[in-house]
């Protein structure tokens, strides 16, 4: 057969078939020796063998011929977090990610070439995002434990927005969340980047309400997802490792199904009656205990009704962190009510101005 020029699409399927088989032993070895799991481990190496039966499908030659490794100009392109994976969870993401979108790439460019080997990679792509689901819900979850985390809606604010984010920032919080019902998607997103690129050089983390695609678009941290938005599994798809994935809790039995579809760590309530929501059945202190006994080290936050004086309270039980929006948002000085949560939460003399 004629050799494909160095333009042709076999490039991006050779790069692509070796990413998802090394991303495949990644997970495959998580499976085998970190988890004694020989179902899963056999199941990465069946879904590994079938991806070199399809792509050794396509001609004879077509890939090996078109490989130019000193040629490609991604060699030397590098990030810092590539060089970094906090716990094995975060290994097992990275790997998922890297094969949804070595696969999902291999199916596209292949339909230039074979639309039947399109199809195949097709089905291998959506086994894999089953059988990571999997693998990843039975490791450890780790993901940051926020001491307060202000939930952001521009019209519960006395100040601008933008004065109320630095002030937080200012206060000591760890996260904001962006909340907002009424913006466009052109509007939100660029409010979202705003917020990111106010709170990132101060090392706060940004979480999204229920957008994971707004989520991934602006940068963020995170997204937090409600009972009416994207199932956790499916967010996990589309992000990979990418996103910090939370979930709202009302009881001990929608704990246990969040964290067993993957994610990162609990919104806690409502702990106390809420302006913000008031239709929202109140759960309270006890509900905390119950939680905090039954997974001691999942990261949390309360919500609800949360003041200075409750989060004493709660602070008491053992709580580590809090998410507050009016009380914060619509206070005159919102750096100090972050200052007096802080202090409220940990017990400790007051932060120096």
């Amino acid at each position: 057969m004629n050799e494909p020029s160095r333009h042709h699409p076999a490039r991006i399927l050779d790069a692509n078939a070796n990413r998802a088989r090394e991303a495949l032993r990644v997970l495959e070895d998580g499976a085998r020796f970190l988890l004694d799991d020989p179902e899963a481990s056999r199941g990465f190496k069946e879904l590994r063998h079938a991806l070199v039966e399809v792509i050794g499908s396509l001609p004879s030659g077509l890939l090996e011929s078109s490989r130019e490794t000193a040629g490609d100009v991604g060699r030397s392109i590098r990030v810092d977090s590539e060089f970094t994976r906090e716990d094995p969870l975060a290994v097992i993401r990275a790997a998922a990610g890297r094969l949804g979108e070595a696969l999902r790439s291999i199916e596209e460019w292949s339909k230039t070439i074979d639309p039947e080997v399109a199809a195949r990679v097709e089905v291998l792509r959506y086994r894999s995002y089953e059988l990571t689901a999997e693998l990843a819900a039975r490791f450890p979850v780790r993901g940051p434990q926020w001491r307060l985390c202000v939930v952001l809606t521009r019209a519960l604010c006395a100040r601008s927005p933008e004065e109320v984010v630095r002030s937080v920032v200012a206060g000591g919080a760890d996260c904001i969340q962006v909340r907002e019902k009424t913006l466009d998607d052109r509007a939100l997103l660029a409010w979202i980047e705003q917020v990111v690129g106010i709170a990132r050089p101060a090392g706060v983390s940004v979480v999204v309400n229920d957008r994971v695609d707004l989520a991934l678009a602006s940068g963020a941290d995170g997204v937090h997802l409600g009972a009416d938005d994207m199932p956790i599994e499916a967010a996990r798809r589309l992000a990979g490792g990418r996103l910090w994935i939370g979930a709202t809790a009302h009881d001990l039995d929608e704990a246990q199904a969040a964290l067993d579809a993957g994610c990162d760590g609990l919104g806690l309530g409502t702990m106390y009656p809420s302006r913000t929501k008031p239709d929202c059945e109140t759960r309270g202190p006890g509900f905390l205990s119950d939680f905090l006994a039954a997974h001691p080290e999942v990261p949390h936050l309360a919500i609800g009704g949360i003041d200075v004086e409750r989060t004493t309270e709660l602070s008491a039980l053992g709580c580590r962190g809090v998410a507050m929006s009016g009380a914060i948002c619509a206070a005159d000085e919102p750096q100090e009510v972050a200052r007096e949560v802080l202090e409220a939460l940990h017990g400790r003399e007051p932060m120096p101005q």
